[in-house]
């Protein structure tokens, strides 16, 4: 019994991870500029996201920066909020920590926050972004001129709809929550 129970779990692990990797290697949409263009890995499949140097230069620029070192690889989604967004970039885990680099002043833009998009978190100082950023679900209208948005979300939506929801007191208390496992350029991205 116990030998046909491993058995199982071990066929169920290894076709979930064909599954991962499969849609991991996903190919992203056409017409991207993959100097602008995040591939990120998740346990679900790869999110692909358009970087909008257009609307936050700076930000954008200190993402790219972050990702070429390997900075978000291993980093957990901290603060997952059912029907609002996901959180992700603090090295500590409990959204209280960032990167090495300085702040970055806001970049506030009409532009509006919807499904998909792609902004800076920071606390209550408008220039206090660092690294930390949120995906959002829906919801997030609100945020709009509030936020620095940056980014938007081409493909892998249905990856982010997956992430363990909860806050960081008890996002995933069980089994711990879910993390990047991995975040490139798409021009680095193998």
């Amino acid at each position: 019994m116990l030998r046909t129970t491993l058995a199982a779990l071990a066929l169920t692990a290894s076709l979930g991870l064909a599954q991962s990797q499969a849609n991991a290697q996903a190919p992203a949409p056409a017409n991207l500029d993959p100097q602008n263009t995040l591939a990120l890995d998740t346990k679900d499949g790869r999110v692909t996201i358009r970087l909008r140097p257009d609307l936050a230069p700076k930000h954008v620029e200190q993402i790219k920066a972050l990702t070429k070192r390997g900075f978000y690889d291993g980093i957990v989604f901290h603060r997952v909020i059912d029907g609002f967004m996901a959180q992700t970039g603090d090295p500590k885990g409990d959204g209280t920590g960032g990167s090495d680099l300085p702040n970055i002043p806001a970049e506030f833009t009409p532009t509006p926050y919807k499904v998909g998009s792609v902004g800076m978190a920071r606390s209550q100082s408008p220039n206090s972004a660092n690294s930390q950023f949120f995906i959002c679900f829906e919801g997030c209208g609100s945020l709009t001129g509030q936020y620095t948005l940056f980014g938007e979300v081409v493909s892998g939506m249905d990856a982010v709809r997956k992430i363990k929801k909860g806050s960081s007191a008890n996002n995933g208390a069980v089994s711990g929550p879910d993390k990047i496992i991995r975040m490139r350029l798409l021009a680095d991205a193998k």
